[in-house]
């Protein structure tokens, strides 16, 4: 099985991209895979969740950002459980959005650093922050296919056909990624029992998007389980938004048995 790369992205905050990320990584490492999580934003959001702090050496010292020593992406990752790795990240990340902008081949960054140890595992998964900089691109640019997860609110669904436009301005630069894909929308906070939600629902999936089968409720859990260093589906596997992750996790790993 050859190794892929998926992003989970928005260009909007406060989506649930880092719980999603957490979630799937735990749910695919419990089926038996590899895993590579990469946390690409500069608040460290993921390897908060992960029970990492202000880490270093991280990400910015791949990037050489941010006065952080020059180092392998090997150099960086640490393990979390048995086949469940982390590239952290921290503060000194968001030097990456000034300080390689002039660099040849800025857009590589991440692409290149991932090609010497995406081998050892079956998965990559890169937690973007929620803008368009040098970061997001860079990830969109190492990847196969991206997640977008979104409230399903007028507001974030107008989020997130920007953010189908920055995918659709990669794949028409054959210097980009012209192979990126979209695995699908999924729908995180949702209450089926709110019209808005059902009629923002109904509205992507008549306009031909590609949304996801399964649905993320909301759960104070999920937040409790970050706190702990854990994923919600370890945290309470029962609950509503880790059976849904769990369905996802299965999906994705589905989709890696037949690309």
């Amino acid at each position: 099985m050859k190794t892929r790369i998926l992003s989970v992205a928005n260009l909007k905050g406060g989506v649930a991209k880092t719980a999603t990320t957490r979630a799937i990584g735990s749910v695919l490492s419990d089926l038996g895979l590899k895993v590579l999580m990469v946390d690409s934003d500069h608040q460290g959001s993921l390897s908060l969740s992960c029970g990492i702090i202000d880490a270093n050496p991280c990400l910015a010292n791949v990037f050489q950002v941010g006065g952080r020593d020059p180092l392998r992406l090997a150099d960086v990752i640490v393990k979390i459980n048995k086949g469940l790795h982390l590239v952290p990240a921290s503060l000194a990340l968001a030097a990456a959005e000034t300080e390689i902008t002039s660099r040849p081949g800025r857009e590589f960054i991440l692409s290149d650093a991932l090609e010497t140890v995406k081998n050892k595992y079956d998965i990559v998964l890169i937690d973007c922050p929620p803008a368009l900089g040098q970061l997001v691109i860079n990830a969109l640019c190492a990847s196969d296919t991206c997640l977008i997860p979104t409230p399903a609110q007028p507001i974030d669904i107008a989020g997130v056909k920007m953010f189908m436009r920055t995918v659709d301005g990669i794949r028409a630069n054959k210097r980009l990624n012209p192979k990126l894909t979209i695995f699908g929308i999924l729908l995180t906070f949702f209450d089926g029992r709110l019209l808005t939600h059902t009629n923002s629902r109904n509205a992507m999936i008549a306009a031909g998007w590609p949304m996801l089968p399964m649905t993320i409720p909301r759960s104070v859990r999920v937040a409790e389980s970050a706190a702990t260093g854990e994923s919600i589906t370890t945290y309470e596997p029962e609950n509503p938004a880790a059976k849904g992750y769990q369905e996802l996790g299965e999906l994705i790993q589905k989709w890696l048995k037949n690309v």
